[in-house]
């Protein structure tokens, strides 16, 4: 709870400040909206995430799962660069508001190498190693949360037993505003700037699997047991910010005053660091000064753990990723690297960030919704989908609203979506030539065709084509032995693959045996047509003793129509292709399949 809530919980660092500037004396109203929709909202959504997605894909996940092809694929990438946004800004803007703190100053010449060097000890704690990393964010959330604790309790009770305080909120909040009716209208206008209170829910669900299920079960046991703590996490986290929002929010309103908030005044952006130097004095203050400040600074664990769960999870799968993304520490080094060139445009600027930031949580919580939303009605319960569909429309609004009033917040998500779907392009470009399908399985009638031609001539060969192009077996195997001057005493094998999601990077090739007009045909559906291919041949020749000869005809069309059509639906110069895989993966020429075409 820790590690996925540091970056929640630290938003108690500039939250209650940025409610006043929004609301004014409203601003305890704006954020009991924003704790109500919180509840309401937003922690249903995610329990029901959780649930449906235990193993930390999220929202992203779910949504993966309802759209396929290449559609359902920019749809993740789209989102994966909203989710990087979100969680790259956060590790930026943190740091970079640390640094603010610990200057005590904006426009120090400073600013810039004491971001940087967070960030760089940022990644370091990850570098060290995953447990270390959520030891430090338990340690940080306990001391800062029970500071926080003893500075709220202390403006609570001194709002209840000095006089003066709540009548003079009450007058300042009528005198601003005719009726309740007014008043609420107001606060739901400005809502969508205190959204930045909601974030960490998609962090919350992508840390899943780092839960430990509960002792001796195992299983679907071991699941639901997660499934629960999940749950669990999600609704404990929001029930604490809850009370903290509120609590905040009253003691900042009523007791600070309005000039020590604005522009240069000295509680401006550290509303509870100025309570605490004045309810608990000078060293209490520092104490407090110093947690906000560990705990901004380690508000980037959260992002980058949710990160190093998403991306490794997604990319490599897709083929849009090296095979190396799938672990923690160069994926460290990357993300530290980009937050470096972050921290460098953005010149470490809080402000010129925040927008970014906002976008990003707003998007990830708004396509949270809208897959619990789907997901509830195509299971027939549209009674069931009309309260999710409600705050799918809440957070569309905020999403909105907050775009609108800071369209830079888009221009900058719409970079790193550019940013992901090029690097993806040139990655999957890049491994399309690898060998992908490493599990094959045959079927008893597949083994014993192959076993069968091996042992009458102590050779393979196999006629590689596509099935939709193979409607006469019989003549094209006379053929092929006409132009290829095959005896007839040598038996051929015809291996059809069917294209299936071509989207997809690699897949369980399934081997299925059977006659068509008393020739050995074997039948596989997979991703492509010439890996597919290389694939088999390479695991016939490891588990039959012999090194297959492939035979394809040539395909019409221009080389260059030809291989962008297999990037793009999984075939297409299938025999140029498949010699170039099989000379990827078998170094050896001589125990390498033997490819021919005529």
């Amino acid at each position: 709870m820790c590690l996925s809530g540091v970056d929640y919980f630290s938003t108690l660092g500039y939250q209650p400040g940025i409610a006043v500037a929004a609301a004014g004396a409203l601003a305890p109203v704006a954020t009991l909206i924003l704790v109500l929709v919180t509840l309401l909202g937003a922690v249903p959504v995610y329990r029901r995430i959780a649930a449906e997605s235990p193993d930390g894909l999220g929202s992203i996940g779910m949504l993966a799962g309802m759209v396929r092809g290449w559609r359902g694929k920019l749809l993740i990438l789209v989102l994966l660069g909203f989710a990087a946004c979100d969680f790259m800004i956060t590790v930026t803007l943190s740091a970079s508001d640390a640094a603010t703190h610990l200057l005590s100053s904006s426009s120090s010449p400073w600013l810039m190498p004491v971001t940087l060097g967070l960030v760089a000890l940022l990644a370091a704690v990850f570098l060290k190693g995953f447990t270390d990393a959520v030891r430090v964010s338990v340690l940080l959330v306990v001391v800062y949360l029970g500071l926080t604790t003893a500075v709220v309790a202390r403006g609570l009770w001194r709002i209840l037993t000095e006089s003066g305080h709540v009548a003079d909120w009450t007058a300042a909040v009528t005198t601003q505003h005719s009726s309740i009716w007014m008043m609420l209208a107001v606060a739901v206008l400005v809502f969508p700037k205190l959204a930045l209170g909601m974030s960490g829910f998609e962090t919350g669900v992508s840390v899943m699997p780092l839960i430990r299920p509960a002792s001796g079960t195992v299983g679907e046991e071991a699941r639901a047991s997660r499934i629960r703590s999940g749950r669990r996490l999600v609704l404990v986290s929001a029930l604490v910010m809850s009370c903290f929002l509120i609590g905040s929010s009253l003691c900042v309103t009523m007791l600070v005053p309005g000039d020590q908030l604005a522009a240069g005044g000295e509680a401006n952006g550290r509303a509870l660091a100025w309570l605490a130097h004045e309810e608990f004095g000078r060293v209490v203050g520092n104490i407090y000064d110093a947690s906000t400040i560990a705990v901004l600074w380690f508000a980037g664990a959260s992002a980058m753990a949710g990160l190093l769960a998403l991306i490794p999870r997604f990319l490599p799968a897709y083929g849009m990723a090296p095979t190396w993304a799938r672990r923690s520490r160069p994926m460290v080094v990357v993300l530290a690297a980009v937050a470096v060139v972050l921290v460098l445009v953005f010149r470490a600027d809080v402000d010129a960030q925040s927008g970014a930031y906002a976008t990003g949580v707003l998007v990830l919580l708004g396509s949270g919704a809208l897959a619990v939303t789907l997901h509830t009605l195509r299971r027939g319960n549209r009674r069931s989908g009309v309260p999710f569909a409600l705050v799918t429309a809440v957070l569309g609004y905020t999403l909105v609203a907050n775009v609108i009033e800071r369209p830079e917040g888009l221009r900058v998500a719409a970079w790193f979506i550019l940013g992901i779907i090029v690097v993806s392009a040139v990655s999957r470009t890049r491994r399309s030539f690898e060998l992908r399908d490493s599990e094959i399985r045959y079927d008893t009638a597949a083994e014993h065709i192959v076993q069968a031609a091996v042992a009458g001539s102590g050779e393979l060969h196999l006629v590689a084509s596509c099935a939709r192009e193979a409607p006469d077996v019989a003549a094209r195997a006379r053929g092929l032995r006409a132009s290829n001057h095959l005896s007839g005493n040598r038996p051929l094998v015809f291996l059809e693959v069917t294209v299936g999601d071509p989207s997809d990077f690699s897949s369980v090739l399934q081997v299925t045996g059977h006659a068509v007009d008393g020739v050995p045909v074997l039948h596989v559906s997979a991703t492509t047509v010439p890996n597919a291919v290389a694939a088999v041949a390479l695991d016939a020749r490891d588990h039959f003793d012999a090194i297959p000869d492939i035979y394809f005809e040539w395909g019409t069309g221009s080389p260059v129509r030809e291989i962008l059509r297999y990037l793009a639906v999984g075939r297409g110069h299938n025999a140029a292709v498949t010699r170039e895989v099989l000379r990827r993966a078998e170094p050896e020429e001589g125990r390498r399949p033997r490819v021919h075409v005529g």
